[in-house]
């Protein structure tokens, strides 16, 4: 046999799936918990495929709806069980599990070891309960995770929202920083690659507090409402702050830049040079010989009621935001959708936004 291939989501992704399965007040999540306090131990399948069962053999078919105390009960005796996908139903009890013992594992005990080869082998979620160590372990392809106790959890959720509120404040100044400076013309790549890894920062922090809150489920809710608050419009802003800056800004040229960022290491995100690269530069000289002015679309968003299609008709019209600031109501006026009215509605609120952001640059 050969190892199947693992799903093709990302490991982030299936991660969350995970956690939102065996979440806190979720039924699957209850019967493991009192499968761990009765120190039985179990080993558990979720899903029913060809390729689980021919890893499968003896058992029994149970085919009846999930219960936490079904589950409990059946995990008393030494087989695997094996569930369906949604783990609303149990489909066998009492199995036993022979995965290809050619896939390594680093596991030492065999119902660990057991665990990590299926989930290998079939791609499928296998949920292991140690009976000494009161551990429940998951495994999916690749994938391993032990479920932390509850208190330990919260506890780093608060240090990682303490960590996202410092973050937050320092990126909120150096976009204010930048906006000023966009304004009077004197932007460079160093400033704007700071900006970049100061958003970058907050939404890491964003994405290990989403797994802090899928994994407390219930429990997690003001841990939830705490990171929205912070967090507020930080996606959108970097998603604008892109298409300013990148040498392309097609919408799916700035996707793939904002999955680029998402996979650098730590090192690779502050390295400025390695930043100029992902927008699309071959390096910092080539961005002073093109100069390096924002297009407009982080400013002009915040003006309210400025439907996308009008940012984008000002930004192909005039192609960069001091080009925008600087021309008259009449010139506004001859972009594609824009009347008199609304011309020097963008007018004013530019002006507004100018000066709100040098007082915002002296606090």
């Amino acid at each position: 046999m050969k190892e199947t291939k693992e799903k093709e989501n990302h490991p982030q992704e299936t991660m969350n799936q995970l956690l939102q399965m065996v979440a806190p007040g979720m039924p699957f999540r209850d019967g493991l918990e009192n499968v761990l306090r009765a120190k039985t131990g179990a080993l558990i399948v979720v899903g029913y495929s060809p390729e689980v069962m021919e890893v499968v053999d003896g058992g029994f078919s149970i085919n009846c709806d999930f219960s936490p105390n079904y589950l409990y009960e059946l995990a008393k005796m030494d087989g695997a069980i094996i569930l369906s996908e949604d783990a609303k139903r149990i489909l066998y009890a009492n199995t036993q599990l022979i995965p290809d013992s050619s896939i390594p594992s680093i596991e030492t005990g065999i119902r660990h070891r057991t665990a990590e080869r299926v989930a290998k082998q079939t791609g499928k979620l296998v949920v292991s309960i140690s009976q000494r160590r009161n551990i429940i372990t998951l495994y999916q392809g690749h994938l391993r995770y032990s479920l932390k106790d509850m208190g330990v959890i919260l506890t780093k959720a608060n240090q990682a929202i303490q960590t996202l509120e410092k973050y937050r404040a320092v990126y909120t100044q150096a976009l204010t920083n930048l906006s000023a400076l966009e304004f009077e013309e004197l932007v460079t790549m160093h400033e704007v690659a700071y900006v970049i890894q100061r958003a970058e920062m907050v939404l890491r922090i964003k994405m290990e507090i989403n797994r802090y809150v899928l994994e407390l489920g219930n429990e997690g809710r003001l841990i939830s409402m705490q990171m929205e608050e912070l967090v507020g419009s930080a996606e959108e802003e970097a998603r604008l702050l892109l298409k300013d800056y990148a040498r392309d800004a097609n919408d799916d040229r700035i996707r793939e830049i904002q999955n680029l960022l998402k996979k650098l290491t730590s090192e690779e995100l502050l390295d400025t040079a390695h930043l100029i690269r992902v927008l699309g530069y071959a390096s910092l000289n080539s961005v002073a010989e093109d100069g390096f002015l924002p297009r407009g679309y982080r400013m002009l968003s915040k003006i309210p009621r400025l439907p996308s299609i009008i940012i984008h008709n000002l930004v192909e019209r005039f192609g960069a935001l001091p080009h925008i600031v600087l021309a008259s109501i009449e010139e506004l006026d001859e972009v594609d959708g824009i009347g008199e009215v609304r011309a020097r509605t963008i007018k004013e609120g530019l002006k507004r936004i100018q000066e709100q952001v040098f007082i915002d640059r002296q606090i």
